[in-house]
């Protein structure tokens, strides 16, 4: 086991140990935010022909050579052809189709042009200007040519994508199930109860903040139950979760004191630890294993910390697991607005709101950085990464990170 590793080969190790997790077939209206875990190629073109955008008529371009506002061009009107019925007679010289949008453009025609633009009788239609072969027609495969690579495996199901699949046929795409993650509270100190806390007590927040940022990052997440501090009884409910989870989070008893007993019940649970401890600020106590071929990951039991953990070290590793092929977080950099002047030993995770001013992006810094406050996390995306000896007691000090 390694100890006070680096966040960043901290977060390599444990995404070096994980897999994504098995497929299934889901109902197209229920994948959005899914995981594709097929590459969709089209089957076929997009449109399957030739179709106005117009509601107009249909003709050939030559037939309109030398047309004018004082020497029209009259063609006699063959038929009209309404979206999703088929042209029965072609477009000969002299003749056009009456044609609504959507609808396939007829054999021998090869320009549209717009009602409005037109005059027009039952019989015949009016064109007072030249027109060009391809005037106002899509073309087929305009959008999509079979063939093409729409989405590779591991893409996220977006609602382009979502309408791309559709239009090639996929309504029950293959996709990642969604991992199952159990989450574990200890400390004899926590209480589930959602009444008036007794003296001494602190509520569980960590249960409920733990689930949400799982829950966004794609997966199922299953409450396993609150312990004291006992390592017979948080290796406990490590065991049982094991048997249904993919993966383990747990919160408290990762620090260095007497009742810190989470690594030692994760070893009684059959699991091999990995590190204890990465070099940042908030975050900093934690301890990572494996059992079964599955993570278990004891964060800390303070909000701030677990939740900075969460996003710097174990979040690749679940966006792995969920299929995602672009697992590892974009890079950016972030101007601060503000000046933060704590110093630290290590490197210090800044949590802040994301905005755009001016082709910068810039970070908005809430008050409240510490270990136990939560609150200040409301609303935020983006983290700045401080390296050691970094000055940013100043406005203007320009830091990389990441967008969570």
């Amino acid at each position: 086991m390694k100890y006070d590793m680096e966040y960043a080969p901290a977060r390599e190790m444990i995404v070096s140990f994980v897999e994504a997790v098995e497929t299934e077939r889901v109902d197209l209206d229920m994948c959005g935010g899914r995981i594709l875990a097929a590459e969709l190629t089209a089957s076929e073109n997009v449109p399957a022909f030739d179709r106005s955008p117009y509601d107009g008529y249909a003709f050939r371009a030559e037939d309109t050579k030398g047309a004018s506002r004082d020497h029209p061009v009259t063609l006699a009107i063959t038929e009209e052809i309404p979206a999703g019925s088929v042209p029965t007679k072609a477009v000969t010289p002299g003749t056009a189709a009456k044609i609504l949008t959507g609808a396939p453009v007829p054999e021998g025609a090869d320009a549209v042009i717009m009602y409005e633009k037109t005059e027009f009788t039952e019989t015949e239609v009016s064109i007072f200007s030249e027109c060009t072969a391809g005037d106002n027609i899509i073309y087929a495969g305009e959008d999509v040519k079979a063939g093409t690579v729409l989405a590779e495996k591991g893409t996220l199901i977006d609602p382009g994508l979502a309408g791309t699949l559709a239009a090639q046929g996929e309504i029950r795409p293959l996709v990642y199930r969604k991992p199952v993650a159990g989450i574990i509270s200890t400390g004899s100190e926590v209480t589930d109860n959602p009444g008036e806390v007794p003296a001494g007590m602190i509520r569980n927040t960590n249960r409920y903040s733990l689930a949400a940022a799982l829950q966004k990052d794609g997966c199922e997440t299953v409450y396993l139950g609150l312990v004291g501090d006992r390592v017979k009884d948080i290796s406990r409910l490590i065991s049982e979760g094991l048997k249904k989870c993919d993966l383990i989070v747990l919160t408290g008893g990762v620090s260095a004191g007497d009742y810190d007993l989470t690594p030692q019940a994760m070893e009684a649970a059959g699991c091999e630890l990995l590190f204890k401890g990465v070099r940042i600020k908030p975050g900093m106590a934690c301890c990572y294993g494996m059992a079964e071929g599955k993570p278990v990951c004891g964060l800390s039991g303070n909000p701030s910390s677990s939740l900075i953990n969460y996003y710097t070290v174990l979040r690749p590793a679940v966006r792995k697991m969920t299929g995602l092929k672009s697992f590892m977080p974009a890079e950016t950099e972030f101007t601060l607005t503000e000046g933060f002047g704590k110093k630290s030993r290590h490197t210090r995770v800044i949590k802040g709101r994301v905005r755009y001013e001016s082709g910068q992006v810039m970070l908005d810094i809430p008050k409240g950085q510490g270990n136990v406050v939560i609150s200040s996390s409301i609303g935020c995306d983006g983290l700045a990464v401080v390296p050691e000896g970094t000055d940013t007691s100043k406005p203007g000090a320009v830091l990389r990170g990441f967008i969570i």
